[in-house]
């Protein structure tokens, strides 16, 4: 059982349509006895770093997935903000993230992009694949996926990179530390790649 741990995001009903589609078990809750039961956890993502981290700490729910992620090792897949939240801070805001993985997030830096509309990073584009990468089995990695945000992921430890992407400058777009995985591109939006990513979270072991 998956559990979509609903903070308000807006992406979840597409979420669920390819998870229903593929047959994965699923929910989408807030429940903490709810999350406790689940086997591993989807954090959607559209809003900002701080007001959603806020939502995860007032809930409580930051402290029901750090027992369940980390010290149960459960796996967790975060989807753009959700996987921001990995890290220990972003340049958008003023709060700290929940620090499972390592690293900063920061703006795109808008020096290195040739030409207007600048920001944000919005549309399709490859990926390459970098170290650990389960995620990306059987997907079409030049036909990509759909992006759309202006900040990144700076992992500090490139061994937690699974996948980096280039517009203007190349950063990571996915990441892997044992049980924990995140992409920073919308697999609800990437069609057939996106399906195969949620579909191989959910099945390998």
């Amino acid at each position: 059982m998956i559990a979509i741990i609903d903070y308000g995001s807006g992406n979840v009903d597409a979420i669920m349509n390819i998870l229903r589609e593929h047959r994965i078990d699923h929910v989408l809750t807030g429940n903490k006895d709810e999350i406790a039961r689940a086997d591993r956890y989807i954090l959607p993502g559209v809003g900002a770093f701080d007001p959603t981290m806020r939502e995860l700490l007032a809930s409580g729910l930051a402290e029901v997935l750090n027992n369940e992620v980390i010290d149960k090792g459960k796996k967790v897949l975060g989807i753009c903000v959700g996987m921001q939240l990995f890290a220990d801070g972003s340049d958008e805001g003023e709060m700290a993230g929940l620090g499972w993985i390592g690293g900063q997030v920061r703006r795109i830096d808008t020096a290195a992009l040739p030409a207007k509309p600048l920001l944000p990073h919005m549309g399709w584009n490859s990926v390459t694949t970098s170290g650990a990468a389960s995620l990306f089995d059987g997907i079409d990695l030049e036909s990509g996926f759909y992006f759309l945000h202006s900040f990144y992921f700076d992992v500090g430890d490139p061994d937690h990179v699974a996948a980096k992407v280039t517009y203007g400058n190349e950063f990571p777009c996915a990441v892997e530390r044992r049980n924990i995985f995140g992409m920073q591109f919308h697999p609800e939006k990437s069609h057939s790649n996106g399906a195969r990513v949620l579909s191989n979270f959910a099945r390998f072991s």
